[in-house]
């Protein structure tokens, strides 16, 4: 991995993120079998799992009543958003003492491109001291995997967990990746890799022989086809680009569940973390959001997609109000398999026009009121007629 052509990417995913924080906080949850999910409650679902649980076939996604029903001795805690952002900035920093080239690919997993230090240090070095570091001072296990690119670094950091480190070089692809499940490679959903198999494509390498392309384009079609092969090939970005998302002028998340949601409180509650979870984006951003929607895709794969737009907010219990108007209007007496929120029309806060900004819109509104209540009492004492506001002559269009 010394050739000047050749770029070294590492992809850090944090192990059980969710659970080692609650671990973090409650020690006493170490070595148990819990979840993060709606404490103290038979509805929701499972967030995540601790690998204790996990034993017993629960897994994210998985409605509580049926996690129960499989262990009734599962300890369930509430997610706690604020320590996850915490920790996520915490092992972020760390690993930025090795390179200021990262992205964020997600809470719990970033890239980074750690070709100039490995042009002093053993890459493999290099990863083991900070697995070592985020275990010893942050307390939170890791995967790494290493690779020339960002696709193969991810499929590398799945291969061990946990506590996995990887190395996937170009010439090792049929050696480690083709005896693997077709379901392991990044991309190919839950619902596709099954109509895989049952056309014969069991393993990476069946799909990547070139006898079955046929077998396989009529399951994902060509285009993807050639996506993943050139992907699996190492023809896919080795480019870490910090500001990937910096400048996006919309946020959104959504998951697809394993088990059909259809009941509007479980709905309700599971849009409502969403928005939780991008309204903090939203505030360590700077962002103020102008229109917000929700998405609801039904058990047919029928999708809808309904927002509402407002005045510039960054007020979760706004937000909240406006998405539990959406989903009460748009709410059917059906199975959803798939939710989400998003924000957009964004705008930092700083850019807003003066009259509008943060630190003068509440004494404008005010003005504005008390300009009204004065029409009002001139209105009821002399009449309608007396008194309008006023309006500027040259924006008034002649007739």
């Amino acid at each position: 991995m010394k050739n000047s052509n050749v770029r070294i990417i590492f992809h850090i995913d944090m192990n059980m993120f969710f659970c080692s924080v609650a671990v973090i906080k409650n020690p006493s949850l170490k070595g148990k079998a819990f979840a993060v999910g709606r404490e103290n409650s038979m509805k929701g679902v499972v967030s995540t799992a601790s690998y204790e649980a996990r034993k017993y076939g629960i897994h994210s996604a998985m409605p509580l009543i049926e996690a129960y029903r499989l262990l009734p001795s599962l300890i369930v805690v509430n997610p706690q958003f604020e320590e996850y952002k915490k920790y996520h900035r915490l092992f972020k920093n760390l690993i930025m003492e090795y390179t200021k080239t990262i992205e964020v690919a997600s809470i719990d997993e970033v890239y980074a491109d750690m070709t100039e230090i490995s042009e002093k240090r053993n890459p493999i070095e290099v990863a083991k001291e900070i697995q070592l570091r985020l275990v010893k001072e942050l307390h939170l296990p890791c995967s790494i995997g290493i690779a020339p690119t960002l696709f193969l670094a991810k499929m590398a950091s799945d291969i061990k967990k946990p506590l996995g480190i990887t190395v996937l070089r170009i010439r090792e692809i049929k050696d480690i990746l083709y005896p693997l499940d077709v379901a392991d490679i990044y991309g190919v959903g839950k619902k596709t890799a099954p109509r895989l198999v049952e056309v014969g494509i069991k393993t990476i390498g069946d799909f990547m022989n070139p006898d079955n392309e046929d077998k396989v384009r009529d399951v994902i079609g060509d285009r993807m086809l050639k996506s993943f092969k050139n992907a699996l090939t190492g023809h896919s970005s080795n480019i870490v680009d910090p500001q990937r998302y910096e400048d996006s002028k919309s946020i959104s998340t959504s998951q697809t569940y394993d088990q059909n949601l259809f009941d509007y409180d479980d709905i309700l509650i599971e849009l409502k973390n969403m928005a939780k979870r991008l309204h903090q984006d939203l505030k360590e951003q700077d962002y103020l959001t102008k229109t917000i929607s929700i998405t609801l895709r039904d058990s047919e794969f029928k999708t809808i997609t309904r927002s509402k737009t407002i005045d510039y907010t960054d007020d979760l219990y706004e937000i909240n109000d406006v998405i539990e108007d959406l989903l009460y209007d748009n709410f059917k007496e059906k199975e959803y398999r798939l939710i989400g929120v998003g924000y957009s029309n964004l705008m930092k806060s700083s850019d807003l026009a003066l009259e509008y900004n943060l630190f003068t819109w509440k004494s404008i509104l005010e003005k504005e009121d008390n300009i009204n209540d004065i029409i009002k009492e001139f209105k009821n004492k002399y009449g309608d007629t007396f008194i309008t506001k006023g309006v500027d002559l040259k924006d008034k269009k002649e007739e």
